[in-house]
């Protein structure tokens, strides 16, 4: 079935911008630096992909040395109260680290970039318009809405046009193993998908851009975005359903480059601030260590 929040009433929605609003502030005190408010890219040869690799014979990078690891995997096991799976990627050569839990989370609104990606493919096999009526607007339209304000509704819209067989098989085809009916991600295979992404493989270059740019300015901008340097630009989508709080982005700066997902399942609402600091500690291992 769909996420359960897809066929809760209008309200919820309120209640969650109200939530996200109040977190927000909360976690501004928590943070050393402002989000990153960064354009995207311009069109170009992002940082070249290479093989990825795998624990435990993952691929040696320059920038994921056995500090970082260290370090992650310490901040993991200071947090054992959450369930925490973490998935980086180094954009320059591939080499994919994973920590914590390796097995899916509910992926929530991560999972929507998934969505996105293959209705664009719809439309560049000639399937599918960005301009075609879709609910009350156009189907590009109700893509902006559901990854830059992480609408619901328009996620629900998308979902059904491609069809829960439509995006099992759009995700088979690029290597990643997605449950539609479930909505269940692991942090490795949404590490995939953001750096198969950024490096242009999935989509042409102009819905590329499009969706990078979707991925910024977004309506809660507290988790990984809160905890980033301001030279380092940052494309990302968030999850927040119940027990589960979750950030998946890429991050550039400079010639260095990652995707970085951490997925985290704790008790409920109330331990989201402290779940986000578990969030902004791993962000800034990685920051330290990559820009």
């Amino acid at each position: 079935m769909h996420d359960p929040s897809h066929r809760r009433p209008r309200l919820r929605r309120v209640f969650a911008a109200l939530l996200a609003a109040a977190l927000a502030a909360a976690a501004y005190a928590m943070i050393q630096a402002p989000p990153s408010q960064t354009a995207p890219p311009q069109q170009g040869a992002p940082p070249p992909i290479g093989s990825t690799g795998s624990n435990p014979g993952q691929a040696i990078s320059p920038r994921i040395g056995q500090q970082l690891d260290t370090a992650i995997a310490g901040i993991i096991s200071a947090n054992t109260q959450y369930q925490v799976g973490v998935a980086l990627i180094d954009l320059s050569d591939g080499a994919l680290h994973q920590y914590g839990i390796g097995a899916p989370f509910e992926a929530v609104s991560t999972a929507k970039i998934v969505t996105a990606a293959a209705y664009y493919q719809l439309v560049e096999a000639g399937t599918a318009s960005l301009d075609s009526p879709l609910g009350d607007f156009t189907s590009g339209f109700q893509i902006r809405e559901m990854v830059q304000d992480s609408d619901n509704d328009s996620w629900s819209l998308l979902m059904d046009a491609v069809g829960h067989s439509g995006l099992q098989s759009y995700a088979a085809s690029i290597g990643v193993s997605y449950d539609p009916e479930a909505n269940t991600l692991s942090a490795t295979d949404m590490a995939r998908v953001l750096a198969e992404l950024y490096a242009g493989k999935l989509l042409d270059p102009e819905h590329t851009q499009e969706l990078l740019s979707y991925m910024q300015n977004t309506n809660y901008e507290s988790l990984i975005p809160a905890a980033v340097p301001d030279d380092v630009t940052v494309f990302h989508k968030y999850g927040l359903l119940d027990t589960e709080l979750h950030d998946a982005a890429i991050l550039t700066g400079g010639a260095a480059g990652c995707g970085l997902v951490v997925y985290t399942k704790g008790n409920g609402l109330d331990d989201v601030p402290e779940r986000t600091g578990v969030i902004h500690e791993i962000t800034r291992a990685v920051t330290a260590a990559f820009f």
